[in-house]
């Protein structure tokens, strides 16, 4: 009995292979099941697993055009000029709904020229069953000289290898900026004494992308946390972190009714990672986030 029942819910899942090209030769897909440890506690998956997964089809994408060389993302003429590295100038996500644990989601993604010195990646991520789309996310890459820590132009030869995987068909990313006026209706919550550890870091030994992300939200008050969800982040990166950084992680939440949040529907933050020696800011970024909406769903309410 049980080995039949098991055996209906596997034909059920989706194809959880390596993913592949779309017809259209620009668009990479792959899908993938949500794990028991990839959600929290109302078991809907972490934006940090989320942003993992993008980060895992986009080098895949690399991998399927053949042009993957190592790295998180490297290509195979990067590596042979070397010391050329991609870092992330900014990212926005927006998520209509969040799978929830045991759910299959299919993404897609696919890149887009930016200027002379990156490329943009742009995700969506659907329902495998229902194709209904749950997020959309793009990132601008920048590439850099590793030695010399300057932005460097495309040798042709990088260009060359990436430009007839490249399409015009790109995802916005919307510059934020605050007012002064904004500025005076925020209070300010901290989370000081932020150290990298040696697992945040990635196949190229730099901090990854995501654990930014993962310190932003420790200075999340609880309160949100708790009754909230990220509903959409916009981040912009200003420079790296260090092995033996400390950093601290401002959320400056906006207020009305005398300093307090109240019931709104959507609560609006600002965000600041600092370096705690000197107060260089390391990255900014925007997120709103709405009431929760998955106590009807689970039965939690």
């Amino acid at each position: 009995m049980m080995l039949g029942q098991n055996k209906n819910y596997l034909d059920m899942i989706p194809d959880l292979g390596f993913g592949s090209m779309l017809s259209d030769g620009f668009v990479f897909r792959q899908n993938f099941q949500i794990r028991s440890y990839e959600v929290g506690s109302d078991q809907a998956v972490t934006i940090e697993t989320l942003m993992n997964l993008l980060q895992e089809t986009s080098i895949n994408h690399l991998k399927a055009i053949g042009v993957w060389g190592g790295g998180s993302g490297l290509t195979r003429e990067m590596c042979k000029i070397k010391n050329l590295i991609w870092v992330m100038s900014k990212l926005q996500v927006a998520v209509d709904r969040y799978p929830i644990w045991d759910d299959v989601i299919q993404i897609d993604t696919w890149k887009g020229a930016y200027g002379k010195i990156g490329i943009c990646s742009n995700w969506t991520i659907c329902d495998a069953k229902t194709s209904e789309i749950l997020l959309t996310a793009s990132c601008i890459w920048l590439m850099m000289n590793e030695e010399t820590r300057r932005l460097s132009k495309f040798p042709d030869e990088v260009r060359s290898e990436l430009d007839k995987h490249l399409t015009n068909v790109t995802l916005p990313v919307v510059a934020r900026k605050w007012s002064p006026r904004d500025e005076m209706s925020i209070v300010d919550h901290v989370r000081n004494g932020i150290m990298p550890r040696w697992s945040d870091l990635d196949m190229n030994q730099h901090v990854n992308n995501v654990k930014y992300i993962g310190w932003i939200l420790e200075s999340v008050p609880h309160s949100i946390v708790e009754n909230y969800e990220l509903a959409s982040l916009t981040l912009e990166y200003h420079q790296e972190c260090k092995m033996e950084s400390v950093v601290q992680s401002h959320t400056y939440v906006m207020v009305s009714n005398n300093g307090k949040i109240g019931d709104y529907d959507l609560v609006d933050c600002k965000h600041a990672l600092q370096l705690e020696t000197g107060g260089s800011e390391i990255m900014r970024g925007w997120s709103i986030w709405r009431p929760k909406q998955y106590g009807n769903r689970l039965g939690l309410e």
